[in-house]
């Protein structure tokens, strides 16, 4: 271990000089800021946070053998299906079909983007009179099921878009072609809490999180409404469940480094959070913090020359450096020299930590905002669902761990389950029980 000792100092100084060791951030601040945002975002007041309604309860039965079409417009792909639910609540989806999301490689006009739209939708016409439309992206909802889109994220490129209601634009397309569905919209944070409780529903949750991890982030979670202050026409007996956009909490901690590669993506400063986590973000950060590494010499010469030359890392690469960085030569790393393969696998590790720690304490103030959870006979189910939580080494269980030590001290108890094909199964219920 001595020969290693001076390279560890070297990365460790590293680190706490571009504020990048998660072992130096405290997360009890972090959750007492996160936690007052939400707050704030409840009761109208400035917020990072939208903390948006959605005028979708997690109480109504879903009516079995009714068929439903369920949309899943996420961050790179666009999924259509019909679902149908039996007498145990369990779905079987059918008439499946995948395209790419309108506005992810070019930018398009609103008329193209919702003539796409339609068209997906096309095939499945006449299958079902309801369509249940997780859209993964910020929308105002009104109480009639529709969606005004707020601001674009996951670098999709369709400026007129924003401010138009997507259900509205929709459905008048479709009815020019003899389809009427009624369209019910909603985030992909809140499909995956109500597939938790649709799937869930025998373990008895005291209440349910829907947490994406994926090409974004974001959460979801059930509030009650009397805790909405800036909303005067609810039930104040009545809850809830509320799309936090919680991609876009600003009060967390970020070094000069993050700063740095927020300027190169296609909207600086909005969604600094969901930059520091999610799948679309951590490969580009991961370059950037290897980039400033060879700067500051923290890489031989040679290494230096490679990643100068490295236009693009993406986290799909960086979890396989992570799984084995002697994989193969051919990976954008491949070629470093050993030592420098040491460095970059102790930085792209401390990214993925504090990522993980982050995400922890995400999901720990929706666990405590949602008020449930004080007996381990009844946790509160996190349905958590994206490509970044699962596949990225050990994320999950770094995730885990960090929620023991945060929740476990205050006697909350959470349970963290998945459910496949969140976004589809919570949209079709949705549909079905609006």
């Amino acid at each position: 271990m001595r020969p290693h000792t001076p390279l560890k100092e070297k990365v460790r100084r590293f680190l706490a000089d571009h504020e990048l060791d998660a072992a130096a951030i405290d997360p009890e601040v972090v959750l007492e800021d996160f936690l007052d945002e939400m707050t704030r975002g409840l009761e109208g007041r400035p917020s990072s946070l939208a903390m948006i309604p959605t005028f979708i309860t997690v109480d109504k039965p879903v009516p079995p053998r009714r068929p439903v079409i369920a949309v899943d417009a996420g961050g790179t792909n666009l999924r259509v299906a019909r679902v149908v639910f039996d007498e145990n609540g369990s779905p079987a989806i059918d008439h499946y079909s995948n395209y790419e999301m309108p506005g992810l490689r070019r930018e398009v006009g609103k008329d193209e983007f919702f003539d796409l739209f339609a068209r997906y939708l096309e095939p499945v016409a006449g299958l079902a009179d309801a369509v249940g439309f997780c859209f993964s992206y910020a929308a105002e909802i009104t109480p009639d099921g529709d969606g005004k889109l707020l601001t674009w994220t996951k670098e999709i490129k369709a400026p007129e878009v924003v401010g138009e209601f997507i259900g509205r634009n929709i459905a008048v397309r479709l009815q020019s072609k003899g389809f009427c569905p009624r369209i019910t919209l909603l985030n992909d944070t809140v499909a995956t809490l109500l597939a938790g409780k649709s799937v869930g529903g025998p373990r008895r949750y005291d209440s349910y999180i829907g947490f994406i991890l994926g090409t974004g982030t974001n959460t979801s979670y059930v509030e009650r409404n009397v805790r909405i202050g800036k909303r005067r026409d609810l039930d104040p007996k009545g809850a809830q469940a509320i799309n936090v956009e919680s991609g876009n909490f600003r009060r967390h901690p970020r070094g000069d480094i993050d700063r740095a590669f927020d300027a190169t993506t296609a909207d600086p400063g909005a969604y600094t959070f969901e930059k520091m986590i999610s799948g679309a973000y951590l490969g580009g950060l991961c370059l950037q913090v290897l980039k400033t590494a060879a700067e500051e010499a923290l890489l031989s010469a040679e290494g230096a020359g490679m990643i100068a030359e490295l236009a693009q890392l993406s986290t799909i690469e960086v979890d396989a450096f992570l799984r084995n960085p002697f994989a193969s030569d051919s990976q954008p790393l491949g070629g470093l020299p050993e030592e420098d393969k040491e460095i970059s696998l102790r930085l792209f590790t401390a990214v993925v930590e504090r990522a993980a720690l982050l995400a922890a304490v995400n999901i720990s103030a929706a666990v405590l905002k949602s008020g449930g959870g004080a007996s381990p006979l009844h946790p509160v189910c996190v349905n958590a669902d994206g490509s970044t939580f699962y596949k990225t080494k050990d994320f999950r269980l770094r995730v885990e761990e960090h929620l023991r030590k945060i929740l476990g001290p205050r006697g909350i108890f959470c349970e963290i389950i998945r459910v496949d094909d969140s976004p589809l199964i919570g949209a079709a219920v949705a549909g079905l029980t609006r």
